[in-house]
């Protein structure tokens, strides 16, 4: 994902030189936060009512709390690359978006236990366990729609609103224990029932509500 965020800032870059040099407001930059974390965007005009977008977002969150039954240090890892093409209502702010994006969004967790655990309904001390490390992740392209209001001053700046939902697909989920039981097949078909039962909360996330503001220069 790092190589695409390199490719993914040269092409914004040369968005941004394309504009400079054209000067005829077919060309925008941007910057935006929102439930996809903080990003930059870049958008190119080829058509009065149409516009394409591509940009990145980034941003990590970290949570305490329980999952299955366990108590995690978590981290939200927002990580996405994408393109997306806009179509405008005449006289209008209001547009209309779909697109596809690069997940790598992920779930990462440790667990922050040090007494006893409930791994899939059976309780085993901290030495048994040790430290459960899972990850979450999801479908590495995933479609996006939504709707969006553009907003502009003498047609220079402005202020961008986007709704809309990145479905994300099924969760798939890693759980691992380096404790005294780590390779003992009773606790491994515990941890498997403990896998399953993460894998039915993370669905909650296959369709991620995407809210975002952005500011835009234009060029």
């Amino acid at each position: 994902m790092n190589d695409m965020r390199i490719k993914a800032g040269l092409v914004l870059l040369a968005v941004l030189g394309a504009g400079t040099a054209t000067a005829d407001n077919n060309y925008g930059l941007g910057v935006k936060a929102g439930t996809l974390g903080i990003g930059v965007e870049g958008i190119w005009r080829p058509l009065p009512l149409i516009d394409i977008r591509l940009g990145l977002n980034g941003y990590d969150y970290d949570e305490n709390g329980f999952q299955a039954g366990v108590n995690y240090d978590a981290t939200l890892a927002l990580d996405t690359l994408y393109a997306t093409a806009n179509f405008h209502f005449p006289v209008s702010p209001f547009r209309v978006t779909a697109g596809v994006f690069a997940n790598g969004n992920e779930l990462r967790m440790v667990s922050s236990d040090n007494t006893n655990f409930d791994i899939g309904g059976d309780i085993y001390t901290a030495a048994d366990v040790g430290t459960l490390s899972s990850v979450t992740s999801f479908a590495d392209t995933a479609p996006y729609v939504g709707i969006g209001f553009d907003f502009s001053v003498f047609g220079k700046v402005g202020l961008n609103l986007d709704v809309g939902v990145l479905w994300q697909g099924e969760p798939d989920v890693v759980i691992d224990s380096d404790g005294l039981l780590a390779n003992d097949p009773g606790f491994q078909s515990a941890l498997e029932t403990e896998r399953l039962e993460l894998v039915d909360e993370m669905s909650d996330f296959k369709a991620w509500p995407v809210i975002s503001l952005g500011f835009l220069v234009n060029f």
